[in-house]
């Protein structure tokens, strides 16, 4: 790049010049065909999507960790706490901590490897294992976006941000575009659906599109028992989080049967009785809404007075009937005494 290049927006930037920010995050609608029509042709072709780094899965030794252990991470108010606060337990009990490092803030992929851990691994599946069992999220952007993460991803674990990125490459994790070799199972939603989401929370966010993190950083899931890391796996590639069934192994929960996947436009399948009661109080709502409709309107009034109008004529043409046939009986009975 020239010196008198522009220089474009950094995830790391404190200020954005506003015109190089319109002409970044602006979007119409020929854009995001464009970047649709891009990721269809990326998914089609599985050449594109090789080249994934070249990283063992080694547990850091007692020497990395003890060089981690007091670097900080942020909660959603900034409120810094040391890395070893997140798998150390203070009641000094044997004690177990999955921590999984995730990419930049509006990363499709991860935010859909989260939904899916997050159904098929709950909070009361720890709280039913032998050792105390914890589950905490690290990424790499700035911690007042962890709110709008938890809201996309409806995430019931701890959410931390490690901005300066030095936890990522301390513990062996590397940097990469790649988007490896095949689409992985935790991924519900083809790769063009995955890019119009991240473009559409990129334009929802506005600015905040920049502090999501670096978007070239990958992490990794690290299984801490007793404050040593018994198994980590790092991302060789965007999309290559460890499976939601090779985590379940890990945490001893592999005998178990996993709940039903909680999409992230569905929720939890109802049961059928519960879908007609609904249908049935909707049909209910619905007459008693037309009802109070007609009533409302002119014409509505009209109907309802000729209704009235009606039922009156009717009465009265029950009741004149009544009294012809009770004359006509008290006419037969006198007709009758009298023979």
């Amino acid at each position: 790049m020239s010196p008198s290049s522009p220089r474009l927006p950094q995830a790391t930037d404190k200020y954005v010049h506003p015109v190089i920010f319109r002409e970044v995050i602006t979007c119409r609608q020929r854009d995001i065909v464009m970047a649709v029509e891009t990721a269809t042709k990326l998914e089609g072709n599985t050449d594109e999507f090789k080249g994934d780094i070249d990283i063992n899965d080694n547990p850091p030794s007692r020497k990395d960790l003890d060089r981690v252990a007091e670097l900080p991470v942020l909660d959603q108010n900034g409120k810094p706490h040391t890395f070893k606060s997140l798998y150390t337990s203070t009641d000094n009990e044997s004690s177990r901590t999955l921590i999984i490092f995730i990419r930049h803030f509006f990363c499709g992929n991860c935010q859909e490897y989260l939904r899916s851990l997050s159904s098929s691994v709950t909070p009361d599946d720890l709280r039913s294992l032998p050792p105390h069992t914890n589950i905490r999220i690290v990424g790499c952007g700035q911690p007042d976006l962890i709110p709008m993460y938890v809201r996309e991803t409806q995430c019931p674990y701890p959410i931390y941000a490690d901005p300066s990125k030095a936890l990522y490459a301390r513990l062996g994790m590397t940097r990469t575009l790649s988007l490896g070799p095949k689409s992985p199972q935790y991924m519900q939603y083809s790769l063009p659906s995955a890019v119009v989401r991240a473009i559409y929370q990129a334009l929802k966010a506005g600015r905040d599109a920049f502090r999501g993190g670096d978007y070239s950083q990958v992490g990794g899931e690290f299984v801490f028992e007793n404050g040593q890391v018994t198994w980590c796996h790092r991302m060789k590639n965007t999309r290559d989080h460890a499976e939601v069934p090779e985590i379940r192994r890990q945490l001893g929960l592999d005998g178990a049967t996993p709940p039903l996947r909680k999409t992230f436009t569905s929720g939890i399948r109802r049961s059928s009785s519960q879908l007609k009661r609904n249908l049935s109080d909707r049909r209910k709502s619905w007459s008693r809404s037309r009802d109070r409709t007609e009533k409302s309107s002119p014409e509505g009034s009209m109907m309802e007075k000729l209704r009235e109008d009606k039922g009156e004529e009717e009465a009265g043409d029950r009741a004149k009937k009544s009294e012809e046939g009770t004359a006509e009986g008290g006419a037969i009975a006198s007709d009758g005494s009298a023979r």
